[in-house]
């Protein structure tokens, strides 16, 4: 049987910088009941009027931290992303070091899940994976330009890692590569229970080290296959 989160990965566990808790300043209660709002009705169904009863503060209050919803929109990934991107760089750097071009492989898409599985683990809940997930698909979102500016550079990072890794691949193939990685890990980040319930519970998202156990087998051997 295992125990969750009590084998080592080769990524550290990334702080989110949304504390949860009684003793929450009114700005992590905004953005705490933001996250949820927003991942639970989409952008544009989600009111400033909801968040505000949400985190018991007045309108005015969101106004003065974020200037609105699209600001405050952007302040929950500019609160969780820096240090997702931060674990993924130390990630690649390890892959970097390592001269086995299959244990590099392995680093490197493990630099991809390890970091935002570990952050579900840590805050036993999907509502930023389901708020990633929506923003990843929404149409508009080119015009909010999250994903490109606080995303696209460390995608740019993973890419060039796998072409090294894989300099038999074509440029296409290589970016094919990292979308299936990164649509496996939104879609766990994401998933609400269903796994879970059709599992009767051997399947747990929130075990990160178990997670890793199924995933990593199956995208590693579709990566390699074509070898």
């Amino acid at each position: 049987m295992k125990t969750k989160g009590t084998r080592k990965t080769d990524v550290a566990e990334p702080a989110t910088k949304i504390p949860s808790g009684d003793d929450r300043s009114a700005k992590d209660r905004i953005l705490a009941a933001a996250e949820e709002e927003f991942a639970s009705l989409g952008f544009d169904a989600t009111s400033v009027r909801h968040i505000a009863r949400a985190a018991d503060v007045p309108m005015a209050l969101v106004a003065y931290h974020f200037g609105g919803k699209p600001g405050l929109y952007r302040a929950i990934f500019e609160a969780r992303t820096p240090a997702v991107v931060g674990q993924r760089m130390a990630g690649l750097a390890l892959a970097d070091l390592e001269q086995d071009s299959d244990r590099k492989l392995d680093l490197i898409v493990k630099s991809v899940l390890v970091p935002m599985l570990r952050l579900r683990a840590i805050e036993h809940t999907s509502h930023f994976g389901i708020l990633l997930a929506r923003e990843v698909s929404d149409p508009r979102s080119v015009e909010r330009g999250i994903i490109k500016d606080m995303l696209d550079p460390i995608a740019e990072a993973v890419t060039s890692r796998l072409a090294v890794a894989l300099p038999d691949r074509s440029t296409a193939e290589i970016h094919w590569i990292y979308q299936i990685i990164v649509g496996t890990m939104v879609y766990v980040m994401a998933d609400a229970g269903r796994i879970r319930r059709l599992s009767n519970g051997t399947a747990d998202p929130e075990d990160v080290e178990g997670t890793l156990e199924y995933l990593l087998p199956i995208l590693l051997n579709g990566i390699r296959s074509r070898r």
